[in-house]
């Protein structure tokens, strides 16, 4: 099986070599079990020599991209710095992308490579799965796309995307098992000290509040939530704020900021709860109270939707002090 993994030009040292390396340790150990290896891997560019991060590093490609005329899987890696920068310097690779993958080619983007890749066209109407500090700019730029807020390995067809930052693992880490078998890929796993079965990049994610919009009113509402998220509060009462009928301001909520107006209060809530666990050392009955929770089982499944981790998980893994059970 042929894996090319695509060097862009001041592509992410971080996230260009991981692939390489991890598809040629499966070779070492398909053969350490009695295996013939599978994965041919190589490095593709649009120059021989190709600039990574600020120019700290240089990748010898072993072909050009235009000289790959097959290929089973194609593995797309962010770029460094500029999305803007990044996507005009490696324009010239986004059609031989189109053509690799009509052949029959799997693609696969790591990170914020789900960018170049929407490029070519071939997520439209598709799901996938990019880094979560850069879900509004991607839906801002891509609506088309439905970007899947929280995770780690997006699979439509034979494309495949990751999530943030590390999460570009557990893709790599998926492919190999679903190329070769279980067994190769724990073993990479525990090689690289890698946590094979997360699947949500949720409990790394900083939630900012989507402002990214023209819609003035609902920005309001947004600032009243954020100041006054430990308080009761209804959606009629928000909707008043705006002078609109309840249903109309869900729709515009919604248009605006991708949540419901509940959503985005829950989220506010959670991002408060996981501050106070971070910096204090109150405890999980505490914090439910000071970010306006009254029902701890509410509470707690809240936190958990949105984290991924339980309140009592997050302060154990984030406190400076653990927390009692």
């Amino acid at each position: 099986m042929q894996v090319t993994v695509f060097a862009p030009e001041k592509g992410v040292i971080e996230a260009v070599t991981p692939p390489y390396r991890a598809f040629k340790a499966a070779n070492d150990f398909l053969t350490a079990l009695g295996k013939e290896p599978i994965f041919q891997v190589e490095y593709a560019g649009l120059t021989q020599f190709v600039s990574a991060n600020d120019g700290e590093y240089t990748i010898k490609t072993d072909r050009l991209l235009q000289d790959v005329n097959e290929t089973d899987l194609l593995i797309i890696p962010p770029v460094y710095g500029s999305i803007e920068d990044g996507i005009k310097i490696n324009s010239d690779a986004i059609p031989y992308i189109r053509k690799l993958y009509k052949q029959g080619c799997s693609v696969a983007s790591l990170c914020l490579g789900a960018f170049l890749l929407a490029e070519t066209g071939l997520l439209t109407g598709k799901k996938c799965s990019t880094h979560w500090a850069y879900l509004d700019e991607f839906r801002a730029r891509y609506p088309d796309i439905d970007v899947v807020d929280g995770a780690i390995i997006t699979e439509v067809g034979n494309i495949y995307s990751s999530g943030g930052a590390s999460s570009l693992w557990n893709l790599v880490l998926y492919l190999i098992e679903k190329f070769s078998d279980r067994e190769t890929a724990v073993l990479i796993s525990k090689n690289f000290a890698l946590d094979i079965g997360r699947n949500s990049q949720a409990v790394f994610t900083v939630f900012k509040g989507q402002k990214k919009h023209a819609d003035e009113e609902i920005m309001k509402v947004q600032e009243y939530i954020e100041k006054n998220y430990n308080e009761k509060m209804t959606i009629d009462e928000l909707a008043a704020i705006v002078n609109s009928a309840r249903r109309t301001f869900e729709r515009r909520f919604r248009l605006a900021t991708n949540n419901t107006p509940l959503e985005y209060i829950q989220r506010v809530r959670i991002e408060a709860a996981k501050r106070f666990f971070e910096a204090s050392r109150k405890n999980v009955g505490e914090v439910m109270f000071d970010v306006g929770y009254t029902d701890t089982r509410a509470f707690r499944d809240t936190f958990k939707k949105v984290t991924g981790l339980t309140p009592v998980e997050y302060r154990n893994k984030y406190a400076k002090v653990a927390a009692e059970v």
